[in-house]
């Protein structure tokens, strides 16, 4: 069943708890008929249960009810309700705790709840406020009015929602190549001092994989600047094809230049990888006629391999990478050399 919120992303701001890590970004989608939201009742009392059912059923919405916090509990953690409807007072668990409980849960953290009174207790609305209750009702409940708080809860997330959707765009903006769509140089050098100081932890191999397109300032003069754009966007998505695991970070380094971070990877694995999309880029037989090692668009790759100290610093395995690039090029280019620092 569709939810309210597919909850996932990383690194947000809004609501951090909802949304999980994902590989670089993931499409937010909006569920919001009210056909498709389900509602959990909460309440002790049975008659309640039923006079809210028989109620919202007709409205659209699907209902699920819990006669205690300790089965709301686990009624929650298998259906992921979008909204609750808690009543404050019941045995063994009252309202507060249970909904204190539902925090607890890491799917529950953004769940909307809607807090039932006994009577008009300021101090037990403002309890529920502070709690992060998002409204509450006196009973006996007035039915029009809950169906008009329900909308309402339903347009703040609505709202909230596309404000998650403008962040998420904005962070993607900040962190990705316009042209390739890959990882920019500022979010490889994020990545890379947070795997390096992982690694060194754990004391891991870390590599490091530079490619450059040979010839390109040639390939611009030849075919122009639109082609030369196409040529770099089939690369990297060349590049990111092969890079399977969520740890790699496929990123463009300069100009015509691509890295990548290839945490947990040893000499060997690196050196299968640089091969592997070398070969895959030839394959694509991109023409250039004015290079001066192939008719068609070759890369030549720089590798370096480590296992980092804790303290040092991660410049090092840039510097090791880029020796062996220079060394490729200067040994004709259309190849790929290891460089070790140690």
């Amino acid at each position: 069943m569709k939810k309210l919120f597919y909850k996932y992303v990383e690194n947000m701001t809004i609501c951090r708890a909802c949304f999980k890590n994902s590989k670089e970004t993931e499409i937010i989608k909006t569920v919001i008929q009210s056909n498709e939201i389900l509602i959990l009742i909460i309440d002790d009392e049975a008659f309640n249960r039923k006079l809210l059912r028989l109620f919202l059923e007709p409205k659209g919405y699907q209902i699920v009810e819990a006669q205690s916090g300790a089965e709301a509990l686990s009624i929650f953690e298998k259906q992921r309700p979008d909204i609750v409807i808690l009543d404050i007072i019941m045995p063994d668990m009252d309202g507060f705790e249970c909904y204190l409980q539902l925090q607890s849960l890491d799917c529950g953290k953004c769940t909307p709840v809607l807090m039932l009174a006994e009577i008009e207790d300021e101090q037990s609305v403002d309890r529920a406020f502070e709690m992060g209750v998002i409204d509450y009702l006196i009973k006996p409940i007035h039915l029009p009015i809950l169906q008009q708080r329900i909308k309402r809860i339903i347009e703040q997330y609505k709202l909230q929602e596309k404000l998650i959707a403008k962040n998420l765009e904005l962070q993607r903006l900040v962190i990705i190549d316009e042209l390739t769509q890959v990882a920019n140089r500022r979010r490889f050098e994020e990545y890379l001092a947070q795997e390096w100081q992982r690694t060194a932890r754990e004391q891991q191999p870390f590599s490091l994989i530079i490619w450059d397109v040979d010839f390109f300032k040639s390939y611009n003069d030849t075919y122009g600047h639109l082609s030369g754009d196409r040529c770099l966007k089939e690369i990297a998505k060349t590049i990111k094809n092969f890079l399977k695991r969520s740890t790699d970070l496929v990123a463009r380094y300069g100009g015509e230049e691509f890295a990548a971070i290839l945490p947990n990877t040893d000499v060997e694995g690196t050196t299968l990888v640089a091969q592997t999309i070398c070969s895959a880029v030839r394959t694509l037989a991109i023409p250039h006629r004015n290079s001066l090692v192939s008719n068609h668009v070759t890369l030549s790759a720089g590798l370096a391999t480590a296992i980092p100290m804790p303290g040092s610093d991660f410049e090092e395995i840039i510097l090791a990478a880029d020796r062996s690039l220079y060394q490729a090029k200067a040994a004709g280019r259309n190849r790929f050399l290891y460089n070790s620092y140690h």
